[in-house]
């Protein structure tokens, strides 16, 4: 089974558990996501923005709190992360859904924000660095990304004590034993690229003002501006 296709099982079996588990299985969840949002920052009263990887919505969902004319377009792998968008933001006429891996899929518009959460680290490394190419051609001038995802440690040792740090965290935090499993078993799919390879790659890319605005262990979000 490929990547892509080993991403998506992985996914669609946690759809309906996804959101609930978040909490537990993020220990900075508060300021990860919060300095996230803080950074989706726009003149525009209705943005258009982009969600790649978004799965039930979560990150979306705290954006369209903060700008509720914003125009969005959620796409991910798993149609049934999607179903779940789709019941979330059921009273909203403003967001497109996508079923689709973003990276080959052809977008027929601009826009003025392009986020993401906890997605992109599945891509190889060259992946990651088309993406962001990708990303910058598809934002308006002055648009910026926002990327709020897993990183690797600057060492082996660093990444051996981020992980143990991590499941120190998820056995006291109430999930079950089997939810606990899972993750550690989806966590396999993980191709995390170091803080500092993510920052050179966006900047190639052409983005500036890149910088890694928030890092707690291997939990980091970085901006960029086009």
């Amino acid at each position: 089974m490929d990547l892509e296709l080993s991403v998506k099982k992985m996914f669609d079996a946690v759809a309906l558990d996804y959101d609930r588990q978040r909490r537990q299985l993020i220990p900075c969840f508060d300021a990860f996501y919060g300095m996230a949002l803080s950074l989706v920052e726009t003149a525009n009263p209705a943005p258009r923005i982009l969600d790649l990887g978004a799965g039930t919505g979560l990150f979306s969902s705290m954006v369209l709190q903060k700008y509720p004319d914003a125009q969005l377009t959620l796409i991910d792998l798993s149609e049934q992360m999607l179903e779940v968008a789709r019941q979330r933001f059921r009273q909203s006429g403003n967001v497109q859904y996508i079923a689709c891996d973003y990276t080959n899929y052809t977008f027929s518009e601009s826009f003025d924000i392009v986020i993401s959460s906890l997605s992109i680290h599945h891509l190889t490394h060259p992946a990651k660095k088309q993406l962001f190419k990708a990303i910058y051609q598809l934002l308006q001038d002055g648009g910026i990304f926002v990327n709020a995802d897993q990183v690797a440690g600057h060492t082996a040792q660093a990444d051996e004590y981020y992980r143990r740090r991590w499941l120190e965290s998820i056995n006291q935090s109430g999930l079950s034993r089997e939810a606990i499993e899972a993750s550690i078993e989806r966590r396999k799919l993980d191709i995390n690229a170091t803080a500092a390879d993510q920052i050179s790659s966006m900047e190639q890319a052409g983005f500036h003002e890149v910088d890694c605005m928030y890092k707690y262990f291997d939990f980091a979000v970085f901006f960029g501006k086009k």
